[in-house]
């Protein structure tokens, strides 16, 4: 029986499934965490948020339905259900499946955010504000197979870029963000349609939160090719690295990820050396850019 700390998963999807009238039997997992997502008969994909993200999962859903009715292709909740259902203190919602699928790439990217962005922002609508630093400070707090010492210095960098972040430079015009927007998130379906996963930071903000997202593949990691980043900018119109706040939302944009990783490194002693690999960059021990970091599966 699998279970997330002390609840019983499949116990709380076969209530949720009872509530929404939706045959549970023969659940197949999809993935298995902070999210526990299902595979049901009929086509339909169940997520199960962590605890304390009624509200959370709430806007996600209001999300998918605005941006189905403004004909942006992405994940798509179950129509003619109240969503979420609440279930043992858990908030799950239904989506219909994608058919086969695979990572988009960089050009794909940029298609699918160059026309998301180009939506006009008007009311009513279910985004809330940006918020970058999201989860951070529990993120280092929980990442305890790093030292002290490090989780130190990354609370003190956070407060650092917090500071930073308040004095963004004027950039381009405001728009609706897909908030994580990177080749796991933006996929291609095997009939050649992109389509946007996990809604769960879409938002309203400075349209270069996305593009980072994408310059850094290339600039910190070297996990794409010159010719495949040029080739982004082209095809969205515009390259972020020219812009005098890119280095700010690159050093947030690298703090996330290192802090996403050093919390589960905490579970997974596989991940540890990673995140220690990680901290040693962002803390300037280990030379300049292109940094040698494995992408997270």
């Amino acid at each position: 029986m699998t279970t997330t700390g002390t609840e019983d998963v499949e116990e709380l999807l076969r209530a949720a499934c009872d509530q929404a009238g939706i045959d549970a039997r023969d659940a197949e997992p999809i993935r298995l965490g902070e999210n526990a997502i299902f595979r049901l008969p009929g086509g339909i994909v169940a997520r199960i948020a962590r605890p304390g993200q009624l509200d959370a999962a709430t806007r996600e859903v209001r999300i998918a339905r605005w941006l189905a009715d403004h004909d942006i292709a992405a994940v798509r909740a179950l129509d003619d259900l109240g969503q979420p259902i609440e279930a043992h203190g858990r908030a799950v919602t239904f989506w219909h499946e994608l058919p086969e699928h695979h990572k988009g790439t960089p050009a794909q990217v940029a298609t699918a955010l160059r026309r998301l962005h180009d939506l006009p922002v008007t009311e009513p609508n279910p985004f809330s504000a940006l918020e970058p630093f999201v989860r951070l400070d529990e993120r280092i707090t929980a990442a305890t197979s790093l030292t002290d010492d490090d989780r130190a210095w990354l609370h003190q960098h956070l407060a650092t870029l917090r500071g930073s972040y308040n004095n963004l430079p004027a950039g381009l015009p405001h728009t609706v963000l897909h908030g994580d927007a990177w080749v796991g998130n933006v996929v291609a379906t095997n009939d050649n349609q992109v389509v946007l996963l996990d809604l769960e930071r879409a938002s309203i903000g400075p349209p270069e939160w996305d593009l980072v997202s994408t310059a850094i593949k290339h600039t910190s990691f070297a996990w794409i090719t010159a010719d495949d980043y040029r080739d982004f900018c082209h095809r969205y119109g515009h390259d972020v690295t020219t812009w005098n706040g890119f280095t700010l939302l690159r050093d947030i944009r690298e703090l996330r990820m290192t802090c996403y990783l050093a919390q589960h490194a905490a579970e997974n002693p596989r991940a540890h050396h990673e995140a220690e690999l990680r901290v040693t960059c962002l803390r300037g021990r280990n030379g300049p850019r292109p940094w040698s970091w494995s992408p997270a599966s």
